[in-house]
C-alpha cells in the first residue's frame, strides 16, 4: 500500500492506493468496494472498522494468475503541524496497518510503504476495485 499521488491537503495520509494480486493458480473475479478497518501490527482481529463511503460503479475485474487490481482509499485529512487536529473537532487517529476486506477474496492486512496512516473521523471513501491503477 502506498500514499496516492493525488490526495487532499493536510498533514495526514490523505489517500492511499491498495494493490491486490491474484496468487492462485487459476483466474479469479473481484468486484465491489472493499471494507476498511484500522489495526495494530499483528492484531488484524482487533481492528477498528471505518465507515466506508463507496465511490464509482463496481464492475467485474477478471484477474489471471499474477494479475493485479487496485482500489483508492481517501481519508478525512489531519490538519496542522506536530500532532495535528481534525476540522470536525475529533481527535486524529493513527494506525500502523489497515485490514482491507475484498469482496469474495477475504480480508488482508497491509501497511503503508512509508509510515503510519493518520486520519480523522473514522471515515474513508473507497473506489470500486479496478484493473486500472489510480493515482
Amino acid at each position: 500500500m502506498r500514499q496516492a499521488e493525488d490526495r487532499p491537503d493536510g498533514t495526514g495520509t490523505g489517500a492511499a492506493v491498495v494493490q491486490f494480486t491474484n496468487t492462485s493458480a487459476g483466474p479469479c473475479t473481484v468486484q465491489g468496494h472493499p471494507t476498511v478497518a484500522g489495526a495494530g501490527n499483528g492484531s488484524p482481529d482487533k481492528n477498528h472498522p471505518l465507515a466506508v463511503t463507496p465511490s464509482g460503479a463496481a464492475s467485474k475485474v477478471l484477474l489471471a494468475p499474477g494479475g493485479k487490481a487496485w482500489t483508492k482509499l481517501t481519508f478525512v485529512q489531519v490538519q496542522g503541524e506536530a500532532d495535528g487536529y481534525c476540522e470536525s473537532g475529533s481527535t486524529p487517529v493513527t494506525y500502523p496497518t489497515l485490514v482491507v476486506g475484498l469482496p469474495g477474496a477475504g480480508s488482508h492486512q497491509a501497511a503503508l510503504d512509508d509510515g503510519v496512516l493518520a486520519e480523522c473521523d473514522d471515515t474513508v471513501t473507497v473506489t470500486a476495485v479496478s484493473a486500472t491503477e489510480p493515482s
